[in-house]
C-alpha cells in the first residue's frame, strides 16, 4: 500500500496528465460527428484484426463441420446448373453472368461477396458479426448477409477491410418473412432467449399452417433477396386478443458453427428507398 502510496506521489502530475486527455477525447468524440465517425472506424478496424487473429486458431478446430457446409453448397449449386437437364433441342451452357445488364435487357438486381467470419457473439441480447470484407472490397450499409443454410443478418458498420454485422440474434433485427405455403408475410424477429429460434409475428390466422413449414425472405425485406431460407416452424401459438400466429421458428442458420457468410448487395435498393423517402405525409 505504501508503494502504491509513493509511486501515485512521484508520478501525480503525469496520471493527470494522461487523466485530462481521456476526458478530452471522450468529449471530442461523444459531441462532434466528424471525432465520432473516425473514432468509430478505427475501433472497428483494430476491434477487425484482433478478432482475426483469434478466429485463425478458432477456425483450425472447425474445419470438419466448414467442409461439410461447402461441400452441401456446392452440391445444391451444381444440382441448379441448366446443363445437369436435358430435353428437346437443349444445347445451352449456363455461365456465370458478371456484367450489369444482359443482352435481352434484364438488369442485374443482387450481387453477392464472399466472406469469412472473424467474429460472432452469441450470449448477448444484441448479438454482432464481423467479417473481413469492407469499403474497400465494395462493401456497403445495409447490405444483406447470408449463410450457407440461410440469412444471417444486415451490416451496419463499414471500415477499410472489416464489415460488422447484426445479427439476427439481436432485439433490434427484424426482417420481413413468409411462409412458403401460401405466402403470407410477416416480420422475424428474436425475442432474446433461444439462440437456435426466431419469433415470426403478423401471419393472420386464415393462414395453414403446420409445424415444419418453411419460412423464406418475402420481396419485402428489401436488402435481402427473396425466397432465401429463414428456418422451419416449430411451434404455433395463437393470440387470443388479435387475429394473427405467433411461432417460434428454428434458424436454418447454425450460428454456433458459422465460419463463412456472402455479402448480398440490392443494387435498386437505394433507389428504392430514395423514392419512398419523397412520398409525401400527406397523402
Amino acid at each position: 500500500m505504501r508503494n502504491i502510496i509513493l509511486f501515485i506521489r512521484r508520478f501525480f502530475t503525469l496520471v493527470v496528465f494522461f487523466v485530462l486527455q481521456g476526458v478530452c477525447i471522450a468529449i471530442l468524440v461523444n459531441y462532434n460527428k466528424t471525432y465520432e465517425a473516425v473514432f468509430a472506424n478505427a475501433a472497428n478496424e483494430l476491434s477487425g484484426r484482433a478478432d482475426k487473429q483469434y478466429n485463425n486458431i478458432e477456425y483450425f478446430f472447425h474445419l470438419k463441420e466448414t467442409n461439410r457446409q461447402l461441400a452441401e453448397e456446392n452440391a445444391r449449386l451444381r444440382n441448379s446448373l441448366l446443363s445437369n437437364f436435358d430435353g428437346p433441342g437443349n444445347n445451352k451452357v449456363l455461365q456465370i453472368d458478371t456484367t450489369y445488364k444482359d443482352t435481352l435487357g434484364r438488369v442485374r438486381q443482387f450481387s453477392w461477396l464472399p466472406a469469412k467470419v472473424v467474429s460472432n457473439s452469441l450470449s448477448s441480447e444484441t448479438n454482432y458479426l464481423t467479417l473481413n470484407r469492407g469499403a474497400s472490397q465494395g462493401v456497403t450499409k445495409d447490405m444483406a448477409v447470408v449463410g450457407p443454410d440461410g440469412i444471417v443478418g444486415k451490416v451496419i458498420l463499414v471500415s477499410s477491410n472489416y464489415a460488422r454485422v447484426m445479427s439476427l440474434l439481436n432485439r433490434n433485427s427484424k426482417v420481413s418473412a413468409m411462409l412458403k405455403k401460401g405466402s403470407y408475410s410477416g416480420i422475424v424477429e428474436w425475442d432474446g432467449g433461444d439462440p437456435r429460434h426466431l419469433i415470426l409475428r403478423n401471419i393472420p390466422k386464415s393462414a395453414q399452417v403446420k409445424q415444419g413449414d418453411t419460412v423464406l425472405t418475402s420481396n419485402l425485406s428489401g436488402n435481402f433477396p427473396p425466397g432465401l431460407m429463414v428456418g422451419t416452424v416449430s411451434k404455433i401459438e395463437s393470440e387470443q386478443s388479435s387475429n394473427f400466429y405467433t411461432m417460434k421458428v428454428q434458424t436454418a442458420t447454425n450460428f454456433f458453427t458459422l465460419q463463412f457468410a456472402y455479402l448480398v448487395e440490392n443494387e435498386t435498393w437505394k433507389e428504392q428507398k430514395a423514392l419512398e423517402a419523397q412520398t409525401p405525409k400527406n397523402q
